[in-house]
């Protein structure tokens, strides 16, 4: 699993117990698996479709750098399935995992559309085609 993004947990990400408001931790979530599939899925027309049993491992403080892994799981014909892990960047120690996220490619009216796209393709990868 890649991790790609870190967040610092600041005070407006605290719940009542002075811990991460796992609301924030799934938006974290949310922003990172569209990132990731407009990105896989070279367009910026994505949304989420569904979101699996999401695993509550251990909690973050006020402090803590958090990164956010994303994995892909599955390409379907108009969506990408990628699976998630949260893990507290200097314990290495898991906060949340979520097996299944299926997000779906839109074309220009909302509709599904297919993408064609069957693997991982990395940036630097397309950047060396082009040359």
């Amino acid at each position: 699993m890649r991790f790609h993004t870190r967040k610092w947990v600041k005070p407006e990400d605290l719940n009542a117990n002075g811990t991460l408001f796992g609301g924030r931790l799934l938006a974290w979530i949310d922003e990172e698996a569209a990132l990731y599939s407009i990105i896989q899925l070279e367009n910026s027309r994505v949304v989420t479709k569904y979101m699996s049993e999401i695993n509550f491992l251990s909690s973050a403080r006020q402090g803590d750098i958090v990164e956010i892994g994303i994995d892909v799981v599955n390409f379907g014909g108009s969506s990408i399935t990628l699976k998630c892990e949260v893990r507290n960047k200097m314990t290495r120690e898991t906060i949340i995992s979520v097996e299944n996220i299926i997000m779906v490619n839109l074309d220009e009216n909302g509709k599904p559309k297919k993408h064609g796209k069957t693997e991982i393709e990395y940036v630097k990868d397309r950047l060396s085609n082009q040359v």
